[in-house]
């Protein structure tokens, strides 16, 4: 029954943090909301018996937001002095996310003590949480994990293309050139009398 209310709890709150997420019309607000949302997924994933995955959503994914932040500021030119002047205004609005995210940590560890450490049954009990995610992902998803993999260099790169700027005044590396470079081009033979320098 705990585990129950615990998931209902959680599940309306990522839902109504991720639309806060879209909605949101200040950056900062929606990475805050952002990592509600990436808490919440944790506990979801908690009570599914995943404690692997919660800790990887929080750890990569939370970690992350901090790079997010930073591509969005320096994406949006956000200014820093507008934000800090209504700090204190800020102030309940960030009480109420910490408190809803102190009760799912409480709520979670509840539902996961009291329900003996799992809401779901695991297919093999004497298999660990990671060697059954392993098990599946590498061989059953193989395919799929490797196509998200490609997805993520398409995307990386495509960032780097749109990011790339042409500015006067810079020199840019051209690597045709560099490669069709040969050794006369690039070596020159200086003989110097003994006792003489460059001078």
């Amino acid at each position: 029954m705990t585990a129950a209310i615990a998931f209902y709890i959680l599940a309306a709150t990522a839902i109504a943090a991720a639309f806060m997420v879209v909605v949101s019309k200040n950056p900062v607000h929606s990475v805050m909301f952002l990592i509600l949302t990436f808490f919440s997924a944790a506990g979801l994933f908690i009570l599914m018996g995943a404690e692997f995955l919660a800790l990887l959503l929080v750890m990569v994914y939370v970690g992350a937001v901090a790079v997010l932040f930073l591509f969005v500021v320096m994406m949006l030119d956000v200014d820093f002095a507008e934000l800090k002047s209504g700090f204190v205004k800020y102030i309940p609005a960030g009480g109420i996310v910490a408190v809803i995210l102190l009760l799912q940590m409480i709520t979670v560890g509840a539902a996961y003590f009291t329900d003996g450490g799992r809401a779901l049954t695991p297919l093999d009990p004497d298999q660990s949480n990671l060697e059954a995610f392993g098990a599946v992902l590498y061989t059953k998803y193989a395919g799929v994990f490797e196509a998200a993999g490609f997805v993520l260099l398409v995307a990386m790169i495509g960032a780097i293309v749109l990011t790339l700027r042409e500015r006067d005044g810079v020199r840019r590396q051209n690597a045709v050139d560099q490669m069709a470079r040969t050794r006369e081009d690039g070596v020159e033979l200086v003989e110097i009398e003994p006792g003489q320098g460059l001078g």
